[in-house]
């Protein structure tokens, strides 16, 4: 247990029965009475931002959050497959941690998970992944005006947006936080 007064953005805290990320802390005295924290916290499971008024003795529980790399594996139903690189346990946690970026994973790939006490609380794909485009619309000729787009599928079967000059068999640079092509890689 800890103070209020030691609490610091970017904490993991136990608040109410919940896993919380702390996102802004503000000190404030008042003309009258004793001083406060008021502070804002990220709910980690629903993303529901609160705020909490603590007095500066007030007892919180800051959680021991552990966030290493590891290895994706492979998908299994609602779950994901992921191995600790260094002593190659295999772990299954829920694909919703991974949010809407956990379309554009592939075997193999570096991912970052966050554990607090055995359970996984958060999980990040990497920001840009190199994908194959394994169907793409041919362009039409005289359709060159800027900034035109058709759709093409990847190789795990998203379809995304390119520019006409993208083909079938190249290698893209996609945005897993927007899910949007960024450039093409040689």
């Amino acid at each position: 247990m800890a103070k209020a007064s030691e609490i610091k953005v970017g904490n993991i805290l136990r608040f109410n029965g919940e896993l919380v990320s702390v996102t802004e802390v503000l000190h404030r005295t008042p003309g009258k009475g004793g001083a406060f924290y008021l502070d804002k916290f990220r709910n980690i499971k629903t993303g529901r931002v609160v705020e909490a008024r603590l007095a500066t003795d007030e007892q919180v529980e800051i959680c021991r959050v552990e966030t290493n790399d590891f290895q994706y594996l492979y998908a299994e139903g609602d779950y994901m497959v992921i191995m600790d690189n260094t002593t190659y346990d295999q772990h299954n946690i829920a694909k919703s941690l991974f949010g809407p970026s956990a379309r554009f994973l592939k075997e193999g790939m570096s991912v970052i998970v966050s554990f607090e006490s055995e359970e996984a609380i958060m999980a990040q794909a990497p920001n840009f992944v190199e994908l194959e485009i394994t169907y793409a619309e041919p362009a039409v000729k005289g359709d060159t005006s800027s900034g035109a787009l058709k759709t093409a599928t990847t190789e795990n079967g998203i379809e995304i947006k390119v520019p006409l000059f993208v083909n079938q068999g190249d290698k893209v640079k996609v945005d897993t936080r927007t899910g949007e092509y960024v450039e093409r890689v040689k």
